[in-house]
């Protein structure tokens, strides 16, 4: 289900992996639940100590939640995994600054994958803008968050609209966003936000969801 990028993918970006999942839920059935209630686009990041997946069930839950989303028409990130990536033929793959090289990545999968790279600050988005191969940013984190212990310094929405404007790429917003940010988030032309705890930890994922949907993001053209 390789999709063409698009901008709309962005607008409600799940991530989880199994240290993000809490106590009575399981990845599949919470990203399933999240597929059912609309989310655009699910990235599989997986890493960290409360990680509860080892080396040998990362392959085959990749797979798992790659079907749901094959499933849904949803288009599947691996994050920072090129070769599990390819082993699953997911639609994309998202790294970081410190992840793989990007022109490595753009190498290995540019045309056949979608690309979205990590940009934190002016510097990253105005070097990353020299680079042909990127689809999209995901720029943060625009507060602090307690998914990602190795975190940027928080931008804010002043941040992450200087980052917009420099660049002609879609940006995804990333980092401690709540449901009362996206309205201030999607004002400053990014086009849409990517989240871990929101959707993981509601207590009403479809209405999260919903005002994830809802919020007066940028179309794709």
């Amino acid at each position: 289900m390789m999709k063409d990028f698009n901008t709309d993918f962005l607008h409600a970006y799940f991530i989880c992996g199994s240290q993000d999942v809490p106590e009575g839920k399981t990845l599949p059935g919470i990203v399933e639940e999240a597929l059912a209630a609309g989310i655009t686009a699910f990235q599989f990041r997986d890493k960290g100590p409360n990680s509860t997946l080892s080396e040998t069930e990362r392959l085959p839950m990749a797979q798992k939640l790659h079907q749901l989303c094959y499933a849904y028409h949803v288009p599947f990130f691996i994050d920072d995994d090129v070769q599990l990536a390819q082993q699953v033929h997911a639609e994309g793959v998202h790294v970081g600054q410190s992840d793989e090289e990007i022109r490595q990545v753009i190498k290995e999968v540019g045309g056949r994958m979608i690309i979205g790279y990590s940009c934190s600050n002016l510097a990253q988005v105005e070097q990353a803008n020299k680079i042909s191969g990127i689809d999209y940013y995901g720029s943060g984190p625009i507060y602090a968050t307690q998914s990602k212990s190795d975190a940027d310094p928080e931008i804010g929405i002043a941040g992450l609209s200087q980052l917009v404007k420099s660049t002609t790429r879609p940006i995804v917003a990333i980092g401690g966003i709540t449901a009362s940010d996206l309205s201030a988030i999607a004002k400053t032309k990014a086009a849409g936000a990517a989240v871990i705890s929101l959707i993981a930890q509601s207590n009403d994922i479809r209405q999260t969801v919903s005002q994830m949907l809802t919020a007066p993001w940028v179309k794709n053209d």
